[in-house]
């Protein structure tokens, strides 16, 4: 029988190319975009249900009717975003209760599944700021901003989210609150990227050229919505942007042929192509793992440096202990992070080896194709009702 599954909500492009590979293997794999300001950030989309209008609700409500229909499986990501599009959503909360949509899906029988996207997702802020060795929350411009992160809105949304979805991937061992769960599970997979589109040999058209000698060393570093994700007027950020604006200034003072190359706000397709020219990725120093950036780099074969929280690692080994143990991140704190950067700018046969080592690794725990194949197998073992618990909860 052939099984379908709706993405609902982008999660960054990961939805997107998870769902063209399920294509390929049979399923019926469709993308709605619900963000009516993102339309131009994702890299594809099937279907667009957004607006709050009367008109809206009704053309959003004929395909939610569709939908129940026609897939079996729904898969939502971001936090407050198990909703099938803002319209329905007000309209359940108005005169229902709030994520009724969802519990109508449930009570049809159908398999509702999440993706986690980072540490306000289930995780009281008060959590994850005490995690050793560095309180990450105090680089965070939102830490006294509990419209966006609090303990109690962050735990208020892993309740909900929790009571709604049969499955949730995530990844990092952020393991606290309502991300310790049997239903919450790392998993790798979902925060895929397609191979060829991060590619080592990609070809770099000529407006995209750096313009940098071969032999400076290039240091690629980015944030994403870096204005209002920072701290006014120092660019003190999670992304650990503050650290690493002041050492690349200190090693050229050396005499080091250096350059960081430091980009926030490029569309993302196109900002592969800077990517693609750098000696090493840099990316957070205190938080504790990686994100998106990181695994382009790894997929392009560079060598990737984070920190990388030895208590994440033991979390994650419970599930994935062979991601764990195949990891190529080069692992660095703010007081590390000079000598780490220093011993790669001086041997270029180890960047090589890592490179190497990462786009194996990218290919095989975070490419599309790879990423299909496990997911055809987790929704049909959610289907199935056969699904393992996490061993955490």
């Amino acid at each position: 029988m052939r099984r379908s599954v709706l993405f609902v909500g982008h999660a960054y492009y990961n939805h997107w190319y998870l769902s063209r590979r399920l294509r390929d293997l049979g399923w019926t794999a469709d993308v709605v975009n619900i963000d009516p300001g993102g339309a131009g950030h994702y890299h594809g989309q099937d279907r667009m249900l957004v607006g709050r209008s009367r008109t809206d609700l009704a053309r959003h409500l004929a395909f939610f009717a569709r939908a129940v229909r026609q897939y079996d499986v729904f898969h939502f990501a971001n936090a407050h975003g198990l909703r099938f599009g803002d319209a329905i959503h007000d309209f359940a909360a108005h005169r229902f209760e709030p994520y009724d949509e969802i519990r109508w899906l449930k009570r049809l029988g159908k398999k509702i599944v999440y993706t986690n996207n980072g540490c306000l997702d289930g995780v009281a802020q008060s959590s994850f700021r005490a995690w050793p060795p560095y309180p990450t929350c105090d680089d965070c411009p939102f830490q006294h901003r509990p419209d966006v992160c609090s303990d109690e809105l962050n735990l208020g949304w892993g309740r909900t989210r929790n009571e709604l979805a049969d499955y949730v991937a995530l990844l990092g061992g952020n393991r606290a609150d309502y991300n310790v769960a049997p239903t919450v599970h790392e998993n790798p997979w979902i925060y895929c990227l397609d191979e060829e589109v991060w590619a080592p040999d990609l070809l770099v058209p000529t407006n995209y050229r750096l313009g940098l000698r071969e032999e400076t060393f290039k240091v690629y570093h980015s944030v994403g919505n870096a204005d209002t994700r920072s701290q006014a007027g120092t660019m003190r950020n999670t992304k650990s942007t503050h650290v690493y604006l002041p050492l690349v200034d200190d090693l050229k003072a050396e005499g080091r042929d250096v350059e960081l190359i430091f980009f926030k706000d490029v569309p993302n397709l196109e900002l592969r192509y800077y990517q693609a020219q750098a000696d090493v990725f840099v990316d957070m120093l205190t938080a504790g793992f990686f994100g998106a950036t990181a695994r382009e780099g790894m997929m392009l074969g560079k060598p990737v440096v984070c920190y990388l929280s030895p208590r994440f690692l033991d979390q994650m080994r419970r599930e994935v202990p062979q991601y764990v143990d195949e990891l190529p991140v080069v692992s660095a704190t703010p007081d590390t992070v000079r000598d780490v950067l220093v011993d790669l700018m001086d041997h270029p046969e180890k960047r090589a080896e890592i490179g190497r080592r990462s786009r194996e690794f990218a290919v095989k725990w975070h490419g599309s194709r790879e990423a299909a194949r496990a997911w055809d197998g987790i929704y049909r073992s959610v289907l199935d009702g056969t699904i393992a618990p996490s061993g955490f909860g």
